[in-house]
Formats: structure tokens, sequence, C-alpha cells
């Protein structure tokens, strides 16, 4: 049991340790974290407690589970807003997808008419596709066009950006972060507690390389991802469009590269040679 808490413990401070930077970074401090953590142990305990068939966890129970005293349990625990939008509910995000979907298919509609007759692609037919009608066209447009995706002109838009990035709203940004690493970690968290048949989520790695070679291979993984992504896109499209928002399952792909420079700090044993090697279940 120790040696499982010992690795465990280590294995969430690796996970942590990039969410740590950018809290410091974003002028978070220890009560924040501390508060966060408390309403997430309790969360995730009742959720724990309730998969068992326990409908409404007690107080001893949530206090075993969590480690929390009973008068930390009692006490009202705030319900942990919803300060972020659902990046999966985007109507921006989606028409630009979808936009994107059309390029591959047909490269002469990256300029498209705001409006146009019926039968005559448009921005406003890609936006009423994408949004199911659930959102003006102009709304969309603004938005896009404030996130400097697309640029308007004389009664037409022209896509201008290459992927749905908003680097120009934090508030999107911190989003996509939250769900894109959410997700990648409950596969991750599913694979190891051996929940259900393995996901898919793995990776390459390899040190001893240089930065040039680090930016080849990121530009090797850029251009086959926008291949797939067009393909993911089609089917996942396929696959809503069939159901007609009669079911409940969710899905997102994604992936990822990252490369720095080695750390000068001392390197842990055996790691001083070129390395390649590949992590993950499938």
């Amino acid at each position: 049991m120790e040696n499982q808490l010992a690795w465990t413990l280590a294995a969430c401070a690796r996970v942590m340790r990039p969410v740590v930077r950018l809290a410091l970074a974003m002028g978070v401090k220890h009560p924040h974290l501390e508060e966060m953590l408390r309403d997430l142990l309790l969360s995730e305990a009742r959720r724990s407690w309730q998969a068992q068939g326990v409908k409404n966890p007690n107080i001893s129970q949530l206090s075993v589970s969590t480690g929390l005293n009973r008068k930390a349990v009692t006490a009202k625990v705030r319900e942990l807003g919803e300060a972020l939008p659902h990046t999966e509910m985007s109507a921006a995000a989606k028409t630009f997808t979808l936009w994107l979907q059309m390029l591959a298919e047909h490269p002469e509609h990256r300029r498209l008419p705001v409006v146009a007759e019926a039968g005559v692609p448009s921005f406003e037919t890609v936006a009423r596709q994408a949004s199911r009608g659930n959102m003006h066209h102009r709304a969309i447009l603004d938005e896009l066009a404030r996130l400097n995706m697309v640029a308007e002109d004389e009664g037409h838009v022209e896509i201008t950006a290459e992927a749905f990035v908003p680097a120009k709203d934090l508030q999107s940004m911190l989003a996509f972060f939250g769900d894109n690493a959410r997700d990648h970690l409950l596969a991750a968290v599913s694979n190891t507690l051996g929940e259900r048949a393995p996901m898919l989520e793995r990776a390459v790695y390899a040190n001893g390389v240089t930065l040039q070679d680090c930016e080849a291979i990121e530009q090797l993984v850029r251009q086959r991802w926008s291949s797939l992504h067009h393909e993911l896109t089609h089917e996942m499209t396929r696959a809503v469009t069939a159901v007609a928002g009669n079911a409940s399952g969710r899905i997102r792909v994604g992936i990822y590269t990252y490369y720095e420079a080695e750390s000068a700090e001392p390197a842990e044993p055996g790691s001083g040679a070129p390395q390649i090697a590949q992590k993950g279940k499938k």
C-alpha cells in the first residue's frame, strides 16, 4: 500500500506540475487551489459512492473517502462554477470546423459571400448548418472576426486561420486547455484503473536530439493531423446527423507534441544516451 501511494503521488505530481505553473502565472494562490481541491475531492467522492449504488453518501462516508474532517465535509461547499464556456458547445468552433471541412473538398470556398441566394454556398448556410439554426450567422461571424480567424470585406468573408485556436481570447484558450487536458487524462486514468476496454492513449518520445529536428518532427505531425482532422470531422458529422440528437455519447480525439531544451538539472540514472520509446495503451 505504501508503494501504491508513493507511485500515485509521484504520478499526480508530474501531472500537476504544468497546472501549478499555469496557476502561478495567472496569479492563483495556495488558498484558491486548496479550496478547489477540497471541492473536487468531495465531488469525486460522491460520484464514487453513487457509482456503488449509494445515492446520497453520508458525512462519514465522504470523510473516510477524502480524509477531510467531518467539519470540512459538513461545511457548505461551493458548487464548481461554470466560469469557462464548454468548447464542444461553441457555435463559432463548429462553424469554423465545418468550413475547414468544406475547404478540404472545395479549396475555392476559402472566400464566401456572407449571404447568398438559395443553392449558392455562403457563410450564412455554413453557420446555420453548424449551429443547427440556434444562433444567427452574424453573431458567429462577429465572434470569428474578433478572434482574427476570418476577414470580412464588401459582403464576403475569407477564412484566414488554419485551425480554431482562439489565441486572442484567454477565456476560450483556458476552456480548450481544460477540456482537452481533462479528456486526455480521463483516457489515461480509465486505462490505469482498468475501468473498461483500453482506450487509445499513446505517445512516442526521444531525447538526445536537436531542437531543429524537434521542429521538423512537429511539422510532420501537423501535416498528418490536418489530414486526419478532416476524416474525423467528416465521420463525427455523419454520426451526429444520423441520430438527430437522440444519443448521449460524446467523444474527443486529440493529438499533441511538446519539445524543449534538455534541463540543466542532473539527469536521472541511465538517461544520458539518446533514447526512443513509445508509451500508452490502445
